[in-house]
């Protein structure tokens, strides 16, 4: 013989929320607790009732019965930061004093942010969570230009028209001089 159903403390704002239900997903979860409570319907009815899988059907009322009577959140809410060492405000206190250095013509370096964050953790932190903690907060390394800022460009191209342009001991046809004719 199956166990008696829980959740009789419940019933009334099952029947509440049956009347109120905003998605389809709110009705199962009080159809799942007042169908057992009033009909006596067992967990497999009633999944055969609401064309869900038996075990679906015991976690949403599980769910509702566990909330009090609110109909509860049948998945989880995605995106978010689950495993956060800092809050973005904290993130940007930290690194204030780094950005401000390199504001000021310093040079931003990646090892001394490390070392403060695993102060700051008080445990040894990867190099990738220093990046992505600078990458979070719209930092970018800067790659280097292709001409160094000192370059004569003038210079260059005197250079270029005054050069020789064959190697000695080379003919115009770019192959050595016959001796043997």
């Amino acid at each position: 013989m199956a166990r008696p159903a829980s959740g009789k403390n419940v019933l009334e704002k099952a029947k509440e929320a049956l009347l109120n239900a905003r998605s389809v997903e709110e009705l199962r979860q009080a159809q799942a607790v007042i169908m057992p409570l009033e009909y006596g319907f067992s967990m497999d009815q009633v999944a055969a009732t609401l064309g869900i899988s038996k075990g679906w059907a015991c976690q949403l009322r599980m769910r509702f019965i566990r909330s009090g009577g609110l109909p509860a959140e049948t998945k989880p809410k995605r995106g978010g930061r689950r495993r956060e060492n800092m809050s973005k405000e904290e993130e940007a206190a930290f690194l204030a004093p780094f950005f401000d250095k390199a504001a000021r013509g310093g040079i931003l370096i990646v090892s001394e942010i490390k070392r403060a964050l695993d102060e700051r953790m008080g445990r040894e932190t990867a190099l990738a969570s220093t990046y992505n903690l600078l990458h979070r907060n719209n930092w970018r390394k800067l790659a280097p230009d292709k001409r160094h800022p000192k370059t004569d460009v003038e210079a260059q191209l005197e250079w270029k028209k005054n050069s020789r342009t064959s190697s000695p001991g080379s003919t115009q046809s770019g192959l050595a001089p016959n001796h043997f004719v």
